[in-house]
């Protein structure tokens, strides 16, 4: 069996959006374009990461272009999706590995997202090396997604998933863990309820 790539070149809509309420979301990239969805589930972590490292690499390309790349410096303001992911919302695979590349010759920011690999536990060096193989197995390797983002759309992709993961639960103004609508046992209050 071949390797399933949900490939989009230049999608309608690539966003990261969330399932659930705020302390019991789910998070996931989808991409939408020409009557087909994909959506793939990843941690909060990895949006935020994702988010941080296209801005970075995209302030990159700007820097080494000299301003002569068809990125824009900040996230354009106008149109900013705020729609809802697209229903239903069916999780492909959950996202193990993610990569990042700038192609220079058609000026877009490649993304990729691999499924979790879960591997037979060996000795730690083995199982790096059969981890990496797999993944590098263009025909048997994880499913994958791999998205083409134009400079703007891909500043647009950050902005809004750095906002979606900001949009949880508010932090206790003491110890900065989330407060629970039920109440929020703070460390800093010796362990009394702080009610939200």
């Amino acid at each position: 069996m071949s390797r399933q790539v949900f490939f989009y070149d230049a999608p309608d809509r690539f966003v990261a959006g969330t399932v659930g309420l705020p302390g019991r979301r789910s998070f996931f990239l989808q991409a939408t374009a020409a009557g087909r969805t994909t959506s793939v589930a990843l941690e909060k972590t990895q949006v935020a990461a994702l988010a941080e490292r296209i801005d970075e690499l995209l302030d990159e390309v700007v820097r080494r272009s000299g301003g002569n790349a068809p990125v824009p410096a900040v996230a354009p303001t106008e149109p900013a999706d705020t729609a809802p992911l697209e229903s239903p919302v069916e999780e492909e695979f959950r996202v193990g590995t993610m990569a990042l590349a700038w192609d220079g010759e058609d000026q877009r920011m490649i993304v990729e997202a691999q499924a979790l690999v879960e591997m037979d536990a060996g000795s730690d060096e083995d199982l790096a090396e059969a981890e990496e193989r797999l993944l590098q197995d263009d025909e048997n390797g994880p499913p994958m997604l791999r998205v083409r983002l134009s400079g703007t759309m891909a500043r647009a992709f950050a902005k809004r998933a750095l906002e979606v993961v900001n949009a949880g639960r508010p932090p206790c103004p003491l110890c900065s863990l989330p407060l629970d609508p039920e109440g929020h046992v703070c460390p800093r209050q010796n362990g009394y309820r702080r009610d939200a």
